[in-house]
């Protein structure tokens, strides 16, 4: 008889170890000795995954200076850490039933046994859910007027920091913060210092904003500011940004989000001494044809 967790067993696993302290905080080979993690996803011409590297197909520089890669892994069996961030502030009141559908499938496909999940819902403040259910929005909440996108990145970092395997935030909004205390700059940070991808999912309601209008013409500058912000978290991140209304189906959306962090490489390697600030990574492939998506940067540990 198969005694393998069914997806409801491994949502329930999921939460009920909800940022549990992780048994390894830091990938080492040798004990005091530290290393970086890089998720890399490489995709060829047609935009299909490449499956077949090896470590040596690869150049990892720091700062422009090569650096020897000392770990190498294909990621898709390692534990995932993910967080869905779900932006329920009055702008986003009419989707809230799709995001909740579909955001419920997500985690029903994308979670394993050993994998861990939370969600965070956010309008003026971030809250974190107590389930992986997003319950239903509440009419006339005074909390609704506002949204903190920036902070809510901040407070999920926080959540992941320090957890071992692969760590990823799924955020849907408008990308409009008008609440948080946090700037774009230092939910950036905080999310690289957690080494956490972002992907990020614009879901826009068409009813509230004059969509797409320049504001010369009367329209809101929402939708302009918003995307680039979006576009801004997830490229600095290493993650994805998706345009829910480009005509993108949530649950394609969701797919391609789930394929990428079942197919992405793990580069390791031992940060050299040095200024203890921003330091600058660059990852490419001796392949050509190839696309290679991976997060710009890091902050070494103090």
């Amino acid at each position: 008889m198969d005694r393998s967790p069914s997806r409801r067993d491994a949502l329930r696993w999921a939460a009920a170890t909800l940022c549990s302290p992780a048994r390894a905080q830091e990938a080492s080979f040798t004990t005091g000795v530290k290393v970086v993690n890089v998720l890399v996803t490489v995709r060829d011409k047609q935009g299909q995954f490449v499956r077949d590297l090896s470590k040596t197909d690869f150049v990892l520089e720091e700062d422009g200076r090569p650096q020897l890669i000392r770990y190498f892994s294909p990621q898709a069996g390692e534990p995932l850490t993910l967080g869905l961030l779900i932006d329920v502030s009055g702008s986003q009141r009419s989707v809230l039933a799709e995001q909740r559908r579909a955001g419920r499938q997500f985690l029903n496909k994308v979670l394993r046994k050993d994998d861990r999940a939370f969600l965070v819902r956010f309008d003026r403040t971030p809250e974190l859910s107590p389930s992986l259910d997003l319950p239903e929005p509440q009419e006339n909440s005074a909390g609704s007027q506002g949204t903190a996108l920036y902070d809510s990145i901040v407070f999920a970092a926080a959540k992941i920091n320090g957890q071992a395997g692969r760590k990823a935030l799924v955020v849907l909004s408008d990308g409009y913060d008008t609440s948080s205390a946090a700037t774009l700059a230092a939910a950036i940070e905080a999310a690289q210092r957690g080494d956490a991808l972002i992907y990020t999912i614009r879901f826009l309601d068409r009813a509230v904003f004059a969509f797409e209008i320049p504001p010369s013409q009367g329209g809101s500058p929402v939708p302009r500011e918003g995307r680039k912000a979006l576009e801004r978290i997830s490229h600095a991140t290493g993650g994805a940004f998706f345009d829910l209304t480009a005509a993108q189906d949530l649950d394609k959306i969701y797919s391609r989000i789930e394929d990428e962090l079942r197919n992405q490489y793990s580069l390791g390697f031992t940060p050299g001494k040095g200024r203890s600030g921003y330091r600058r990574i660059r990852v490419s492939v001796r392949r050509k044809g190839v696309t290679v998506a991976a997060r710009d940067g890091y902050y070494p540990a103090e």
